[in-house]
């Protein structure tokens, strides 16, 4: 059998953008420990289980599969979530949202709505970070939602829930300070859709009309039904739809409007303050 740094100097991963890493996850996952034993013990050797294993993972991730979806898992901000194909797998830039909430309000009583909220990845990890705020998250599939239940459940976050809704609809007479979503911002004809691992990702939670913003205006203007006064709309959208989505905010009545740039200087989000007159 093949020893563990044989098998990661000879991975062949040629379409990923990161083989390494990859190979690394799923003959970790093979041997069922961290990525560290692997570095700790590179001369062992794979037993006739883990190999195959091992040599089932790596087949599906050259057929293009998300590593998420082949271990079932992916980490967010300092969370380690269960994933599936019926959600978008939670990415890094993601995590801009919670930053800028957490830098925007402070860590007392606060009710907070995440829309769309798939695996429940921005949920739980405002959750996590702020005891004091109630946090829930929505999304329209059941399945989604389940799965978000069973990642506060074993995270034991009591401040965070989740319910069935098409983005406001179940939410009728409820306010909030803040609501923040990453809803589907991209273009139905857009090319990178064939590509990578979208396509592998439910197109419902990425597609959004022909300029990719359909999801985006309807939660705009249904938003400031939804807020408290002085609340705040933080919105995800692609790196080169700011300027369209700043456009909307302040033609919906939203003050204070801007963007913040990702780690790789994208213009990612975009939010406003919602004061009612």
């Amino acid at each position: 059998m093949a020893s563990i740094e044989s098998l990661l100097n000879t991975a062949d991963l040629p379409d990923s953008p990161t083989p390494r890493l990859d190979a690394e996850l799923l003959l970790a996952a093979a041997l069922g420990k961290p990525r560290s034993y692997l570095r700790t013990w590179p001369e062992r050797e794979l037993n006739a289980a883990q190999q195959a294993q091992f040599d089932g993972f790596m087949l599906r991730r050259r057929n293009g599969e998300p590593v998420a979806y082949i271990l079932g898992r992916q980490g967010f901000w300092s969370l380690d979530l269960e994933v599936a194909p019926h959600t978008l797998i939670p990415r890094p830039d993601t995590e801009l949202l919670v930053e800028t909430a957490l830098e925007l309000l402070p860590a007392t009583p606060l009710a907070v709505l995440d829309l769309g909220t798939g695996t429940g990845a921005i949920a739980l990890a405002l959750a996590s970070e702020r005891p004091a705020w109630q946090v829930t998250g929505v999304d329209r599939v059941e399945d989604a939602v389940a799965l978000a239940e069973r990642n506060r459940q074993r995270l034991k976050l009591d401040n965070a829930s989740f319910v069935q809704s098409h983005w406001f609809s179940a939410l009728a007479g409820q306010r909030y300070g803040l609501t923040l979503s990453n809803p589907p911002y991209i273009r139905a004809d857009d090319h990178h859709l064939d590509q990578g691992d979208v396509r592998f990702e439910p197109s419902s939670a990425l597609v959004a009309g022909s300029d990719g913003l359909d999801d985006i205006r309807a939660i705009i203007r249904c938003a400031p039904s939804h807020l408290l006064t002085g609340g705040w709309l933080l919105l995800e959208h692609g790196f080169d739809q700011a300027e369209a989505v700043r456009a909307l905010l302040v033609a919906g009545g939203f003050a204070e409007v801007h963007s913040r740039r990702d780690l790789g200087g994208h213009e990612r989000i975009s939010l406003g303050r919602f004061d009612r007159e």
